[in-house]
């Protein structure tokens, strides 16, 4: 049977690493603030500037942000790691190198799971290392020169490496969607990709099916998962239609172009000796006491994935919902809230996954910001399931909340007038009328044909202009057809 994940005979090879930018106050090595969009060189201190007799000083929080991810992907925190200097030169790096981790890093191993469609797909990591941010080369409004930005240098980086274990670009932007959404849960990474804040390098190759590893090429700094996916597919191409014409792939570094949609090669991709790696003089090794982390352990929220599992057993949700429910500890929290007040755990689901992310969406709004909060969202859906209002009627009530014409569900069903008819004499009423002027529908149901019935139940919803309360009418109605 075929491959159905080969392309054109290929196999596909990915890892990622991942720069996630720490939710820290101020610098890895320094005290200078890492707020963004600063004024240029604003917020850099004789430490980032690498003046002569600096020193750098580990930031504990940073430490603290990194031990989080470890105990939450399931990895080695390792009780000692080391800090090195890798060496390059660039006119954004005023050292001449990088404080990093290479032999020991802080962060061993682990693994994020998600869905791909029905598929769970596990990832392992290889890594998670500490390092510091360099600083920023400004070309656009420089004619002919390129100016230089260091407040960004010294920001503290975790930089997470996967193992190869991604087979397709579907595949690798559901895992950089899972991990975007874990630090954020964790809290030790805003996310906000714009700003530079989670950017994502990908790791390509092709082979054979049970050939031997393909020669990689590297795709920096993608910061949007669509453009991730449109440079993976892209760059699969390319070294496949190298291969087909004969040619050697040569390990590169490549950068996306979105106006384009292609990659184009930046420079031939070094390995680890060409930085010269060795342990920084600076620096002592970093000592992590199992106290240390069994306090981060306990000030950890309840991770997506045991949430997840707690609605699906708790509260009856699918996985698909579940995992919808818990992309991020915001929205979980808000689902909680209204499902307690509701008591409707399916019902709360599905218009969080409907009417309201359809309307955040559209006004590119976060759930923290949506008009309809949580315990207003539970009372319209309380009303839904009294059967004081249909769903249709409820929309309405939505809508007019959205806009912000009431905080009331309930002033709202008065004001419209869409409160359901629930009389039953009422009701009965309009389905005697109904069905003493529908004589043929009534004889084609009694015959068998079950669409006359629904005829027959649109007509009475006609009538009540719309407000009868459907199950009602199909209890009365079949009791009335016999």
């Amino acid at each position: 049977m075929p491959n159905p994940l080969l392309i054109r005979g290929y196999e596909v090879v990915i890892g990622l690493e991942t720069h996630a930018q720490l939710s820290t106050a101020s610098k890895i090595f320094s005290g200078a603030s890492t707020a963004f969009g600063a004024a240029p060189n604003t917020q850099a201190c004789a430490v980032d500037l690498a003046l002569p007799g600096t020193l750098p000083v580990m930031n504990r929080a940073a430490v603290d942000r990194a031990i989080r991810l470890g105990l939450a992907v399931g990895a080695k925190v390792a009780p000692l790691s080391i800090f090195s200097r890798k060496n390059y030169f660039y006119p954004d790096l005023p050292k001449g190198y990088q404080i990093s981790q290479y032999e020991t890093p802080v962060v061993q191993g682990g693994a994020i799971s998600f869905l791909l469609g029905d598929t769970r797909k596990t990832v392992h990591l290889t890594r998670a290392h500490l390092e510091e941010d360099a600083g920023k080369s400004l070309h656009e409004d420089y004619a002919g020169q390129t100016g230089i930005d260091l407040n960004r240098a010294g920001t503290p980086l975790l930089e997470i490496v996967t193992e190869p274990d991604m087979r397709s670009s579907a595949e690798a932007v559901e895992y950089a969607r899972a991990l975007h959404a874990l630090v954020m849960w964790l809290g030790i990474c805003d996310g906000n990709m714009q700003e530079g804040s989670f950017r994502c390098d990908a790791n390509v190759s092709v082979r054979r099916p049970g050939a031997p590893f393909g020669t990689r090429r590297e795709i920096k700094n993608l910061n949007s998962f669509r453009f991730m996916q449109q440079a993976i597919d892209y760059e699969i191409q390319w070294q496949i239609d190298q291969i087909e014409d004969g040619l050697a792939i040569q390990q590169a570094t490549v950068l996306f172009n979105p106006d384009t949609g292609e990659t184009r090669a930046m420079r031939t991709k070094e390995d680890a000796h060409d930085y010269r790696y060795f342990p920084d003089p600076d620096l002592p090794p970093l000592v992590i006491a199992p106290e240390w982390i069994e306090a981060v352990r306990a000030s950890l929220p309840e991770l997506p994935a045991a949430m997840a599992q707690r609605f699906q057993d708790a509260d009856g949700l699918g996985p698909e919902d579940a995992q919808m429910m818990t992309q991020s500890l915001p929205l979980a929290r808000f689902y909680e809230t209204a499902r307690d007040a509701s008591q409707q755990p399916k019902l709360v689901a599905n218009w969080l996954m409907g009417e309201v992310s359809k309307r955040l969406n559209a006004e590119a709004k976060a759930i923290e910001a949506s008009p309809v909060g949580a315990a207003t969202l539970a009372a319209l859906i309380g009303r839904i399931a009294d059967g004081t209002i249909s769903h249709n009627a409820a929309r309405q009530v939505f809508d007019a909340l959205w806009a912000g014409a009431s905080t009331s569900v309930d002033a709202l069903i008065e004001a419209k007038g869409l409160k359901q008819l629930s009389d039953s004499g009422a009701l009965e009423a309009i389905i005697d009328t109904v069905l003493a002027d529908n004589q043929k529908s009534v004889d084609e149901y009694r015959a068998g044909k079950d669409k006359a019935f629904n005829a027959l139940v649109g007509q009475v919803m006609k009538a009540s202009r719309g407000k009868a309360n459907p199950a009602q009418v199909n209890a009365l109605m079949k009791a009335r057809l016999g």
